[in-house]
């Protein structure tokens, strides 16, 4: 069980709010993404090296992909690795995961990346289930990709 508190809301569902990344993989990550373009890449896919477990990372590397089966699988193992955070954090498979909290951004931009890319390689089933999923974790949802 974690130690991690999960925050009570007056009218309804518990709230999950992510831990911050380290300041280190964040401005390395905003490093990677100053990069030419050409060179953003490698440069991301040097941060999720370092740190495997940054969600923002993933979801960064997933919009860099080379095509849309490599998007695919970089947003889902963000989406994978994000649940796990989720867990660690006290999360119990159902609750608030908002946008508005930073911390939670990377997490809800793998999976809307993995909508995304689902629908562009023809899995409409998961590209529906990621589209429901967002919106029951943060019913404001309304931006496509972020």
């Amino acid at each position: 069980m974690s130690d991690s508190p999960v925050h009570l809301t007056a009218s309804g569902p518990p709230e999950t709010v992510l831990d911050d990344e380290p300041e280190e993989a964040q401005a390395a990550l905003a490093d990677a993404l100053a990069q030419p373009v050409d060179e953003q890449r490698a440069a991301v896919a040097a941060v999720v090296a370092r740190w495997p477990r940054y969600l923002d990372a993933w979801a960064q590397l997933g919009q860099l992909g080379r095509d849309d089966v490599e998007c695919y699988a970089y947003h889902r193992v963000g989406y994978h690795r994000g649940l796990d955070r989720l867990r660690a954090n006290g999360w119990r498979g159902s609750g608030y995961v908002r946008w508005r909290h930073p911390t939670n951004q990377g997490f809800l931009r793998a999976l809307g990346g993995l909508r995304v890319a689902a629908a562009a390689i023809g899995e409409h089933d998961e590209e529906q289930r990621c589209a429901e999923f967002l919106h029951q974790l943060d019913p404001e949802w309304k931006q496509v990709n972020r």
